[in-house]
């Protein structure tokens, strides 16, 4: 019989930790491409000696050094809840989990601390080489921080590299190696890091443009958006390529991921892709209503996406939960089955050992490993627990999906109209940039609720649902923390606000 679990404190502990990542990735993304766009017009300056590239690159940096403040706060409270609200994954990861986050805190950050304080205190101070040296470590440190915690990341995806022990019920490190170079590892770092990258080039298009229509500052505006659109332009189209990427590995690992990226409820030969749509959110796997309201869809390119075959088969829910023989599917249904004895055999050999009957213990374990790949299912209890919130998952997918399209378009104009010296008289242009720095933002949060919301219902997919991995806490105290939360964070980032618009109003000091 499964266990009687308390789902408030579950959906709480889960709102927070969504609602303390969401409010860390308004931070991250910005000091993962402002410390290289740093560096970029840093590098321009000591190679041209000129002053003006100077006090462009001390702007930009002030500006970087106000987020880079109010994001660590929320990074470390995000590693706290492992602890506080998710014991249990604690307990039974430890020994993977934490490897790449110690790394990241001993490697990236402190190399990042290190270089800190030169970039920002160190002008006239050290020589210009050196200075440029420590802008381009920070640079590099905080997108080492960027990668240690999506290896981590990237394994609740992709689990590798480990085998579970039954004597302790965990699961262990067996290869360092493959939890680092797994396919979501590197899909995750590509993905992630160019999207902030996209994100900073749109901040600094934006405040420029903002310039540019004040008639303010002009030429840094100016050389501040050629150096940003052509970051943001080969970031952008990286973005999309390693955006496909990520759906073939989804395809590979995560394919009821997949199927609720696209809506898709039965499999198809020659998938479509949908290009938009109106989800039915009555919709229930194994029912009969239709899946959408209405649809526009292109015949054969998700099977293009997903199998790199434009005719072949892409299962759909109801096959990924009900099987599919013909296809040589094994649905959720039957793993649950099969889960359940793995459970069952685990507790059996767990009371052999304990009354020391070494037989029983011997013949449990034989049995517990036929269906030890299953044991995650055996916590499930309805095979449609399987399948994530399907509206959510579709949609965010296709707004990020949209607005990454689109950013290509907007990089691509601002850049011709620099190349060309018209960008004064495109002064339509100016709020469209303005209004992409907005929609680069939901953009980036709409591409982890896919990946988070995408992959439940499970903590590590397959293996750990996030109901077993859950801390055994009341839900009051839960909830009366993710208030506080919500106060501190809506505060601080109200705080950022300010102090941003003040420093973009007081704007660069000018060369005389």
């Amino acid at each position: 019989m499964l266990e009687q679990i308390d789902l408030s404190t579950v959906n709480w502990a889960r709102a927070q930790f969504a609602l303390t990542a969401m409010y860390h990735w308004i931070f991250v993304p910005l000091t993962l491409g402002l410390t290289f766009l740093c560096a970029f017009f840093e590098t321009i300056y000591v190679k041209t000696g000129k002053e003006e590239w100077k006090q462009l690159t001390r702007f930009w940096m002030k500006l970087f050094g106000i987020n880079f403040a109010i994001g660590v706060a929320t990074g470390i409270i995000l590693e706290f809840e492992f602890g506080t609200n998710w014991a249990n994954y604690s307990w039974m990861v430890g020994d993977i989990f934490g490897a790449p986050l110690a790394i990241e805190g001993i490697l990236a950050f402190f190399l990042e601390a290190t270089f800190f304080a030169v970039m920002f205190f160190g002008w006239n101070r050290v020589s210009k080489g050196f200075h440029l040296f420590s802008t381009w470590m920070v640079a590099i440190g905080s997108n080492l921080s960027a990668l240690w915690i999506l290896v981590a990341n990237g394994w609740m995806q992709f689990p590798t590299g480990m085998a579970f022990n039954p004597d302790t019920a965990r699961f262990e490190m067996q290869n360092f190696f493959d939890v680092i170079f797994s396919p979501y590892a590197i899909s995750k770092f590509t993905h992630a890091t160019t999207s902030g990258f996209a994100l900073s080039s749109f901040f600094i298009i934006a405040v420029s443009s903002y310039y540019l229509a004040k008639k303010r500052h002009v030429l840094m505006a100016k050389r501040s958006i050629a150096v940003a659109a052509l970051f943001g332009l080969i970031s952008s189209l990286l973005l999309a390529f390693t955006g496909d990427e990520a759906a073939f590995i989804d395809a590979r690992h995560q394919p009821m991921k997949l199927a609720a990226m696209e809506g898709l409820w039965n499999g198809e030969t020659r998938a479509p892709i949908v290009a938009f749509g109106l989800i039915n959110g009555m919709k229930e796997p194994g029912d009969y209503n239709e899946p959408f309201v209405f649809a526009f869809k292109i015949p054969g390119l998700l099977s293009l996406l997903a199998n790199r075959q434009a005719d072949s088969f892409v299962p759909g829910i109801n096959d990924l939960v009900f099987g599919n023989k013909e296809q040589g599917i094994v649905g959720a249904a039957e793993k649950i089955e099969k889960g359940r004895l793995a459970v069952k055999y685990l507790a059996e050999y767990k009371n052999a050992q304990k009354s020391g009957d070494l037989t029983g213990a011997s013949t449990a374990l034989s049995q517990f490993n036929k269906y030890r790949d299953y044991l995650g299912y055996g916590h499930l209890a309805q095979p449609k627990d399987a399948v994530p919130p399907v509206p959510l998952t579709f949609y965010s997918f296709h707004i990020m999906a949209a607005v990454g399209s689109a950013m290509i378009l907007v990089f691509f104009l601002y850049l011709v109209f620099i190349a060309r010296g018209t960008i004064e008289k495109n002064t339509w242009l100016y709020p469209v940039g303005i209004v992409f720095f907005i929609l680069a933002f939901m953009a980036g949060e709409a591409g982890w609720v896919v990946a988070e919301v995408g992959r439940q219902p499970w903590a590590i997919q397959d293996l750990l649902p996030v109901t077993v991995a859950r801390t055994d806490i009341p839900s009051s105290n839960v909830k009366l923390t993710f208030f506080m939360f919500l106060v501190t964070f809506t505060l601080l980032l109200v705080a950022e606000i300010r102090i941003m618009l003040k420093q973009i109003k007081i704007g660069p000091k000018e060369v005389n």
